[in-house]
């Protein structure tokens, strides 16, 4: 049912965070609107193969965020707001592109020289999808 959310084994990070990872992707990617019910816990952690207590980890953190809200009795939904979608795409950019800076202050890249290979290959790719 819920099979674009999709567990590895071999990935280090530990389940529930992969899993808030993939329910942040669909919210920010539009899948999954304002209002959108969640799967319930149980549902959604015999679909992905994980505990409950995995699952619940998982919406408990995202709640803390605002990203989802939980109704007692009635489910998780994701959370109404106009700007949650952007916020979250916002969040997962920052996330690459601090990956990014950091690697280039191990390298030793001027700050310029990151910026010009940023822009090199924001075009080339805008260039692939034309």
């Amino acid at each position: 049912m819920h099979s674009e959310l999709v567990i590895s084994q071999a990935d280090g990070r530990p389940m529930y965070l992969q899993l808030m990872e993939q329910i942040r992707r669909r919210i920010a990617a539009g899948d999954w609107p304002a209002g959108y019910e969640l799967p319930s816990i149980r549902t959604l952690a015999a679909d992905v193969r994980v505990s409950v207590i995995t699952v619940k980890r998982a919406y408990l953190e995202l709640e803390h965020e605002g990203v989802i809200v939980t109704r007692q009795g009635k489910g998780s939904f994701v959370a109404d707001g106009a700007d949650l979608g952007r916020r979250l795409q916002q969040q997962e950019l920052d996330q690459h592109l601090e990956a990014a800076a950091a690697l280039s202050l191990v390298l030793g890249l001027p700050g310029g020289d990151l910026e010009a290979r940023l822009r090199e290959l924001r075009e080339r790719i805008a260039k692939g999808k034309a």
